[in-house]
């Protein structure tokens, strides 16, 4: 991974690209672009994404500015495979975590997970957590085995809706972005609503919370039954 420097300033004034994410070339840009510590948009399995690198205080600095992002709110973490939990996650990785990765990886889960201390101040918010997400994108996760790891948030402005199109990303961000990759038939992309979200970085005899219902609440509650945590009454499953 090159080392971090400041990105170039972005002007608001710049002309965004709309390419297809199934065109390597445009995923080969979009690679040059997130390397130069820049914001690109593109499609994950829930939403539409605002992206840049993980590992640079700068990017993601710009990143929180395009999407007005309050400075509290952490940003999410995209990974293509689970070797890339390794440049994210302090040791060791807890059971339960394996056991719905197992189970729900790639795909609507995000976890919670210990950080390394080493992450930017800046993508945890000052916590020692850090949520991670293997989207079930076969492209998305293409790319992110070039570019490694990607700090990444919806793609609208802060407390607004999400964008669901190329189209709508570029109407709803006044800030402007150099790259947006749209998503096309041949990635065989299946629209969901944001993903769910766990904190596993708990005690391991604490039932891990559900922060965010998100797609598959009901399914990850009935595994961490399955797990071995005694079940939830009725009404907080609700």
């Amino acid at each position: 991974m090159p080392s971090s420097q400041s990105p170039n300033q972005q002007d608001r004034t710049m002309t965004t690209q709309i390419l297809p994410i199934s065109d390597p070339a445009a995923r080969s840009r979009a690679h040059a672009l997130i390397q130069d510590h820049q914001v690109i948009a593109a499609p994950t399995d829930t939403v539409y994404g605002l992206m840049c690198r993980y590992d640079s205080a700068a990017a993601i600095e710009q990143l929180y500015v395009v999407k007005n992002r309050p400075p509290q709110k952490a940003i999410p973490v995209l990974i293509a495979d689970e070797e890339q939990l390794d440049l994210l996650v302090a040791p060791p990785l807890p059971p339960v975590a394996r056991f719905l990765m197992a189970r729900f990886w790639p795909g609507a889960l995000t976890l919670i997970l210990a950080a390394r201390p080493h992450l930017p101040a800046i993508l945890t918010a000052g916590q020692p957590t850090v949520a991670v997400r293997m989207p079930d994108h076969d492209l998305l996760r293409e790319l992110m085995r070039q570019t490694g790891p990607l700090a990444a948030t919806s793609a609208n402005l802060s407390g607004q809706p999400e964008a669901h199109s190329a189209e709508e990303v570029l109407a709803l961000l006044p800030h402007g972005i150099p790259l947006i990759l749209a998503d096309t038939p041949e990635s065989g992309r299946e629209e969901g609503p944001p993903s769910t979200i766990v904190d596993v970085s708990g005690p391991a005899t604490a039932r891990p919370a559900i922060l965010r219902v998100g797609p598959i609440a009901d399914a990850i509650n009935r595994a961490l039954d399955e797990f071995g945590y005694p079940p939830l009454a009725h009404a907080d499953r609700d």
